[in-house]
């Protein structure tokens, strides 16, 4: 099968054009990527054209072997459904997790995301602790999302209870809550081991003054969370710009309630009392 026939790959293309269409990702920013499953890479195997091996920049031994799909470093999201082959690639990794080589794709050069390694010690985290059902991890830059990072502590109990408190829906989409990691620098170990850390109990980082970060077990949960948590920003963002202090909102035993009803866990540690 072509690579660009196979129905994971289209579904990639479609989630970055709906995320370009969102206006998430201003020139070349946000990144993508899809840990493929077996019979999947199976399926485009004739494609495949494997080149050097070259370092990751870290170790992810438990995804050692696997392939994903990864968008480009520089590359535009506008232009992955137009120049899909120029825009994202498949990759492959060693037996020891520590290098990859590009085996289909990025045809007039270049490198897969510089947020690589972020990427990668994600999944290796998400894979581990949701039994492989997570493939997808998505980071872009919602501005409603960011706005709050200059305005709300950049605690995990902040963002989760003024998001949960903006839209019912969201304690139910992201049950969990929200983890925050403060500003470092993009592209480095540093944030992504951050990062991986907050992933372990967490679907949803958000980078302070920088976007968001999140996973999923397929492209269409990926990003409803996405949009479901921009969407809750953009709620409080117009209420903060009417309002310092909202007259009514829903409160702790609401949650609980709401928790009861719809069957889920919400953690004690954000349904605190607010003064």
């Amino acid at each position: 099968m072509r690579v660009l026939d196979a129905e994971f790959v289209k579904d990639f293309m479609r989630m970055a054009g709906d995320g370009w269409d969102q206006g998430w990702h201003e020139r070349n920013g946000g990144n993508l990527s899809y840990r493929l499953k077996p019979e999947e890479a199976e399926s485009v195997r004739e494609e495949l054209a494997p080149g050097d091996w070259q370092e990751i920049g870290t170790s992810v031994p438990g995804l050692s072997g696997e392939y994903f799909l990864v968008t480009g470093s520089g590359k535009y999201f506008r232009n992955v459904m137009i120049k899909p082959e120029d825009s994202f690639c498949i990759i492959e990794l060693d037996g020891k997790g520590e290098n990859y080589r590009i085996c289909w794709g990025l045809i007039n050069g270049g490198r897969p995301t510089s947020e690589l390694p972020s990427h990668l010690m994600n999944h290796e985290v998400k894979k581990s602790v949701t039994c492989g059902k997570h493939r997808v991890i998505y980071h872009c830059h919602p501005a409603n999302t960011i706005a709050l990072t200059f305005v709300l502590p950049l605690t995990d109990e902040a963002f989760t209870r003024e998001l949960w408190e903006m839209a019912t829906e969201c304690p139910v989409v992201f049950p969990e809550g929200i983890g925050v990691v403060p500003w470092r620098v993009p592209g480095g170990r540093d944030i992504a081991v951050a990062t991986s850390e907050l992933m372990k109990k967490y679907n949803v980082a958000i980078w302070a003054h920088h976007g968001i970060f999140c996973s999923g077990a397929d492209f269409d949960e990926t990003f409803g969370l996405m949009h479901t948590v921009e969407k809750s920003a953009e709620i409080l963002v117009k209420v903060l710009s009417m309002t310092p202090r909202k007259l009514q909102t829903i409160g702790p035993d609401d949650f609980r309630h709401l928790a009861v009803d719809f069957k889920v866990e919400l953690p004690e540690q954000f349904l605190y009392e607010k003064h």
